[in-house]
């Protein structure tokens, strides 16, 4: 038979008390975070900029130069983002001395070491470009010298507002590869625990034959 269970929201208080009915949110208003200061903020934030570009003229507004470099992990390998600094074989093979980048805008990072060609080359190329674009004001108006500009032509030199060298990250193909009979069956699992094994047990195999070639050669 059945069993006869009431829903313990359904069951009522003992005797003549009162249900109870406790308010532990009676004073909600006080943490309610609001935003009303955020358009004060962006005005704010944009006098800032204003002000930074002003004190820092006629260099470039976005501060300096920064590599391209790979984020770290298996999981954000793939992406690419503004680096610390250049490395100093990055600065050798485009011709910078070390010492004489930072003082015409571009960051250096001596720990950074260059993993792959292909990041090497693709930051020299960037140097390159910057080297190749920046007008470096003489100190002495009255003996420039000869990687200097003269100072006409400094005077007519905008200021570089927005990123600078803007980047677009490189975006891999995707291979579609058809679904075999042979991939269908294949057991991942399985191959990893029996390799998993030959790993483990590679010393003592290896032992076992030289020992056994050694009774070969043993004469009889």
């Amino acid at each position: 038979p059945a069993l006869g269970w009431r829903a313990a929201s359904a069951k009522m208080v003992a005797h003549n008390n009162v249900v109870p009915n406790a308010h532990f949110h009676k004073k909600w208003q006080f943490y309610v975070k609001t935003w009303f200061n955020q358009p004060a903020r962006k005005t704010r934030r944009r006098k800032a900029r204003a002000e930074k570009a002003k004190a820092v003229f006629p260099r470039p507004a976005a501060g300096v130069l920064k590599p391209i470099v790979q984020c770290g992990s298996i999981k954000y390998c793939t992406k690419q983002r503004l680096g610390r600094g250049f490395t100093l074989e990055e600065l050798k093979e485009a011709g910078i001395p070390a010492k004489f980048a930072p003082t015409i805008g571009i960051a250096v990072d001596h720990r950074r070491k260059n993993r792959s060609l292909e990041s090497l080359q693709r930051n020299v190329q960037r140097l390159k470009a910057y080297r190749s674009n920046v007008v470096i004001f003489p100190r002495n108006a009255k003996k420039p010298k000869a990687f200097e500009t003269s100072v006409e032509a400094a005077n007519a030199v905008p200021q570089v507002k927005g990123p600078l060298l803007p980047f677009t990250a490189a975006k891999f193909p995707k291979e579609i590869v058809k679904i075999t009979k042979d991939m269908k069956e294949f057991k991942a699992y399985k191959k990893l625990r029996v390799e998993r094994m030959n790993a483990r047990v590679i010393g003592m195999r290896a032992k076992k034959a030289k020992d056994a070639a050694k009774d070969e050669a043993a004469p009889a």
